[in-house]
């Protein structure tokens, strides 16, 4: 039997042109981001490897680091009871740490067996269905810098072949703000895409949010994301809203533990549950709350992307989209690295003319790190032993 006798985790940076920030374009700018890799090897030679895209921040690294040595020794194959005992060392913290290295360690066991992860999982998609979700507005110059700018950046992401368009707004805090741009995108492309909006949870009360939702009703905006300041915390909040607009509410993106997430859905607070493979457990605790979700009949959303979403969605029937996100005119999707050897890219024209991107096909993950990009851009490296 496998037993894991090593955990490296790696910490890297790159720097990007035309930005200010990881939310800003910035014509003649440059910003330094910073992320982290995980490797879990076991003492007969098996390996597996994850690169985190949307939490590959240094409060995850730490996390990760933290919980690293509670693998070693440890059968690799015993995912689901190692994410168990992960959550339950870590019951008093949110557990971001627990994705990476369950996504490392079902990279391992399609890697053993000559299989995607999707394969393990049952998977049967090949290519899913996409829609752009945008960096949110600015108000100096470059990227999203006017109501114009997303109305022509809705119709550019049409044009590219994707079927349906988010809009991160201005985030102002007022729904006049947000009605504005809604309104523009939907005046662009009418009918021809489906549209939903995200405020992040910057609307400043309840009737702001009821105003922007009534507004979305109007449009007949696909779904409705985060509203108000309750950061998405509050079932009976999101339930009164259900019970005031007809578009369904997409909530729970911050709301962390399957248990919680569960009681949210169950509780009325949401029409469609919000999963981050990335904050939520990695694949283990995505598939639990996928398949909950569909044994009430309810659909699900995976926030953000990366090849370990890419993985996920492949099998599960009860979902609609993935998210290319964060995209915008001239800026780089911050989000996800430039760490691959294989081709695999989530910036915005890596999309497919029939509004689709594929699911990698290759063992584990699918995808191939670049280690030589890694090798040079590396800062630091921590090393658990058994």
């Amino acid at each position: 039997m496998s037993r894991i006798d090593r955990i490296t985790v790696r910490s890297f940076d790159w720097r990007i042109e035309g930005m200010a920030s990881v939310m800003r374009a910035a014509p003649g700018g440059r910003v330094t981001l910073s992320k982290f890799v995980v490797t879990i090897e076991t003492d007969d030679g098996q390996r597996g490897d994850y690169l985190p895209h949307y939490m590959g921040r240094p409060m995850t690294m730490a996390q990760t680091c933290e919980m690293a040595p509670l693998l070693l020794g440890r059968d690799p194959e015993t995912r689901g009871k190692i994410f168990d005992d992960l959550r339950n060392a870590f019951r008093h913290y949110d557990g971001a740490g627990i994705a990476a290295l369950d996504a490392a360690l079902w990279d391992l066991a399609g890697q053993k067996y000559g299989c995607s992860v999707a394969t393990l999982l049952g998977g049967w998609r090949k290519h899913l269905p996409t829609y752009a979700s945008t960096h949110p507005g600015q108000s100096t110059p470059g990227g999203l810098d006017s109501i114009e700018a997303f109305a022509d950046f809705a119709a550019h992401c049409q044009a590219l072949g994707y079927p349906a368009f988010k809009i991160h707004a201005f985030w102002k805090g007022d729904a006049a703000s947000e009605i504005a741009v809604m309104q523009a995108v939907k005046s662009r492309v009418g009918d021809q895409m489906r549209l939903m909006t995200d405020p992040a949870s910057s609307l400043a009360t309840f009737l702001d949010a009821v105003e922007v939702g009534r507004a979305c009703d109007d449009l007949a905006f696909y779904w409705y994301e985060d509203p108000f300041r309750d950061n998405s915390a509050s079932a009976f909040a999101h339930k009164r809203l259900r019970e005031m607009i007809k578009t369904p509410l997409l909530i729970a993106e911050h709301v962390r533990g399957i248990e919680q997430k569960a009681n949210f859905l169950l509780n009325g607070g949401t029409d469609i549950l919000h999963i981050d493979p990335e904050l939520d457990g990695g694949i283990t605790g995505t598939m639990k709350l996928a398949q909950f979700a569909e044994s009430l009949g309810m659909d699900v959303q995976l926030h953000t992307a990366g090849p370990l979403h890419r993985q996920c969605m492949a099998a599960i029937r009860n979902t609609a989209y993935y998210e290319m996100g964060l995209v915008g005119p001239d800026m780089t999707n911050t989000l996800a690295p430039p760490a691959y050897s294989c081709g695999y890219s989530d910036a915005l024209e890596a999309i497919a003319p029939d509004g689709t991107v594929p699911v990698p096909q290759g063992p584990g993950l699918g995808v191939t790190l670049d280690w030589e990009w890694l090798r040079y851009h590396q800062t630091a490296e921590q090393v658990f032993r058994s």
